[in-house]
């Protein structure tokens, strides 16, 4: 898959605009721990884009990644991917991570909403003001966007990054998408 078909995937199964910016957001984080990982980048970038193909159509826990599964068992997509994308939701589905991609889809795609309601509560409201810091210190407190899964953010530490690496490898990748993000 490229990176056009994936957008296209996006824009097919997607609807809501916050749901699209989680996974514009989701894909720049990919890309930035495959960087720095040392992994293929467009691949990540391509599995953060498309990880919640089905969301709007299921929004339930129990089946969520499945029909997107489905999708891209249809389009001769790998196993890797597909199971990194169910693996998301490893709890819901009642699968175990294996992979490194697993786990780096798992933590990415949670910290982005936590990154975004930092941005939020600054004063400009923009991810340029947003540091690392300020995301570590949030996360802290158990009030501060509460349905972000801490746990989820803390797998980091299962693909090499302690939760300071982390945050600023995920701060700066959302903040070269801010403009799509409109943050």
């Amino acid at each position: 898959m490229t990176k056009k078909e994936a957008e296209e995937l996006l824009n097919q199964y997607i609807s809501s605009n916050w749901l699209k910016k989680h996974s514009i957001a989701t894909a720049a984080v990919m890309a930035a721990l495959a960087e720095r990982l040392k992994q293929d980048v467009e691949t990540w970038w391509i599995i953060g884009m498309i990880h919640d193909l089905d969301f709007d159509m299921t929004q339930d826990p129990a089946v969520h990644g499945k029909k997107t599964a489905e999708i891209l068992k249809k389009r001769g997509e790998s196993e890797e991917t597909i199971h990194a994308i169910m693996a998301h939701n490893a709890e819901g589905l009642g699968i175990v991570r294996e992979t490194t991609l697993d786990y780096a889809l798992t933590c990415g795609e949670s910290i982005t909403g936590l990154i975004v309601a930092t941005a939020l509560v600054m004063p400009d409201k923009k991810l340029s003001s947003v540091k690392p810091s300020s995301v570590i210190k949030r996360m802290k407190k158990k009030d501060f966007a509460r349905k972000v899964s801490r746990e989820c953010i803390m797998l980091c530490e299962r693909i090499g990054l302690d939760i300071e690496e982390f945050a600023e490898i995920s701060v700066r990748a959302m903040q070269n998408v801010s403009g799509e993000l409109g943050l």
